[in-house]
């Protein structure tokens, strides 16, 4: 928490212990004087009453006192709260490597049925598209708010074949984010670009614009596997999928097997329709303090004890 005018709340403290020191004294004086001027059967009925109305009186201006230094101090804090109307586009690699099967069944499979476990755990009413990229990068569903299209465009991902054109990727994908809002852009893939844009000049410039981008390796090193095919070992380039993310407000997360590609997807369904906002409390604090003032005056008037 933030206060624009700290001052305020210390003078609202200070008030509220003179007002709670002085009705005090008043309290005292007024008992006392009562007390030497009553009879017995008086004495008994005050000694046994439980509540004070004038103590209730003066705690309840006290705190209405605070209430309204507090607000007049400004106070702001920052939330996590879920974004209105957000935009995310998942980019999932195409490319010849995403046929490895360190992650089975495949690596291409896993992602696609982790795709789904995406779709299904973003709140409705968040747009989402996808687009699908190897040697380059094409849109296979635009962003919309309609889960059911988007979970028939999974089964249109082509299969895997080609190089791996990430920076390629992500330009299409900030391409079709809105201007404004909750945007961002999540990246499935082994991480070892060879073709086209720089990947990480591209993220640099998306992160410029607030746009988040988080990143998931899919897929191992030292597995000893060769790409179906190829004579190329399956790898995974954590350090460049980790520039990315840093470099735009995201995270980079491994996963090395279909459960946790699952588990990963999942959990950022959740964490990327959220927004941090900065919340105002001063006209909150007023409207109790105020609430606080009028229904101790009201319960004093019903009680007759109003002067």
């Amino acid at each position: 928490m933030t206060l624009a005018h700290p001052w305020w709340l210390l003078l609202g403290i200070l008030l509220a212990a003179a007002f709670g020191w002085a009705a005090r004294r008043a309290a005292h004086r007024a008992r006392a004087s009562a007390l030497a001027y009553s009879d017995l059967p008086f004495l008994v009925a005050a000694a046994g009453s439980r509540i004070d109305p004038a103590r209730v009186v003066a705690i309840a201006v006290t705190l209405a006192i605070l209430s309204f230094g507090a607000a007049l101090a400004a106070p702001r804090v920052v939330a996590t709260l879920p974004a209105r109307g957000g935009t995310i586009v998942l980019c999932v690699d195409t490319s010849g490597s995403m046929r490895a099967t360190d992650v089975e069944p495949s690596r291409s499979e896993a992602a696609a049925n982790a795709v789904r476990a995406f779709v299904d755990g973003v709140p409705d009413g968040t747009r989402l598209g996808i687009v699908a990229f190897s040697s380059a990068a094409g849109v296979v569903i635009p962003p919309t708010r309609d889960k059911d299209a988007v979970r028939d465009a999974i089964g249109r991902i082509p299969p895997p074949n080609g190089g791996t054109a990430i920076g390629d990727a992500l330009a299409a994908a900030a391409r079709m984010l809105p201007a404004t809002g909750r945007r961002a852009i999540v990246l499935v893939t082994d991480g070892v670009n060879n073709m086209g844009l720089d990947p990480l000049g591209v993220a640099q410039q998306i992160g410029a614009a607030n746009v988040e981008i988080d990143t998931v390796g899919i897929g191992t090193n030292g597995s000893g596997q060769f790409i179906p095919g190829t004579n190329e070992v399956a790898s995974l380039d954590e350090s460049a999928l980790t520039e990315i993310a840093t470099s735009a407000h995201g995270a980079y997360a491994r996963a090395s097997d279909a459960a946790s590609l699952r588990g990963r997807l999942a959990a950022l369904a959740n964490s990327t329709t959220r927004e941090k906002r900065r919340i105002e409390l001063e006209l909150p604090l007023a409207l109790g303090g105020g609430a606080l003032l009028l229904v101790t005056a009201a319960g004093t008037l019903l009680a007759g004890r109003f002067p």
